[in-house]
């Protein structure tokens, strides 16, 4: 039997879901893979959702707003491209293949670009196969990370930078100080590692207490980077030592991380 792709997409309810009606009434023809999802802005669909979405087995996610400069409430679609941004980038942490996800633009009046893009995804993703995740066998290393990425995109730090982003390189930082896109790029990097580690690593003790050397083992970290994300977990609250193994800390997890 033919794979035929699970796609979820999120469609605004001022452009591309009028694009998605107009190509109804047109009448153009395109795949009924696409499980759609309307919402007021495309700004609104978060991180956490998308990859949600995935760890539920979805093969793609595709997100449509309206074109930049276009949009209902003036700046929407670019949080919106923030907000993907950020997705993508946790994604590719966890090893899913990033072209599972898709970002596009769509007026009311392009029904027939609506469905050249569904269109070209639906084929995208038959090229790449069912989701490892999808089925009654998912790969559950590969969900631990989604899990992980969920967890990192939910938490403060990565929402308040990902809300502060246009601002900041717009008009420089509180002090004044002009920051670079390739500045502000640098930092998000550095910033999704880290939440991604301390999550993986807060994930690993939930499900067994265990050492820095465990933990380094378990999930192909080195015991340093390992050390110093139990160090800040512990100083957030998150774990906590359990017992002394030998001359062994062993770390167990005191709270669900707010």
């Amino acid at each position: 039997m033919a794979f035929e792709p699970n796609i979820v997409g999120f469609l605004c309810n001022w452009c591309s879901y009028a694009g998605a009606d107009l190509a109804g009434v047109s009448r153009i023809q395109y795949p009924t893979n696409l499980r759609v999802i309307r919402v007021m802005c495309s700004g609104r669909v978060e991180p956490a959702v998308v990859l949600s979405i995935l760890a539920e087995g979805a093969d793609g996610v595709m997100i449509t707003g309206c074109h930049i400069g276009d949009c209902h409430y003036i700046d929407g679609n670019l949080h919106a491209k923030r907000k993907y941004e950020l997705t993508r980038r946790l994604v590719e942490k966890t090893g899913l293949k990033t072209g599972r996800l898709r970002l596009e633009w769509v007026s009311a009046a392009e029904g027939q670009r609506f469905a050249d893009l569904v269109n070209d995804f639906t084929e995208q993703i038959r090229e790449l196969g069912p989701s490892p995740l999808s089925g009654t066998t998912p790969d559950l290393g590969l969900l631990l990370k989604v899990r992980a990425a969920k967890a990192a995109a939910e938490g403060f730090r990565l929402r308040a930078l990902v809300g502060k982003e246009e601002k900041t390189v717009t008009d420089g930082n509180v002090y004044g100080e002009e920051v670079t896109q390739e500045e502000w790029d640098k930092v998000m990097t550095e910033s999704v590692e880290t939440e991604y580690s301390r999550h993986r690593i807060h994930i690993a003790l939930t499900e067994a207490p265990g050492s820095v050397k465990e933990l380094s083992e378990k999930l192909g970290m080195g015991s340093q980077a390992v050390l110093e994300h139990i160090v800040a977990l512990r100083q957030l609250g998150w774990v906590d030592v359990q017992e002394i193994r030998g001359t062994s800390p062993v770390y167990v997890t005191m709270e669900v991380p707010q």
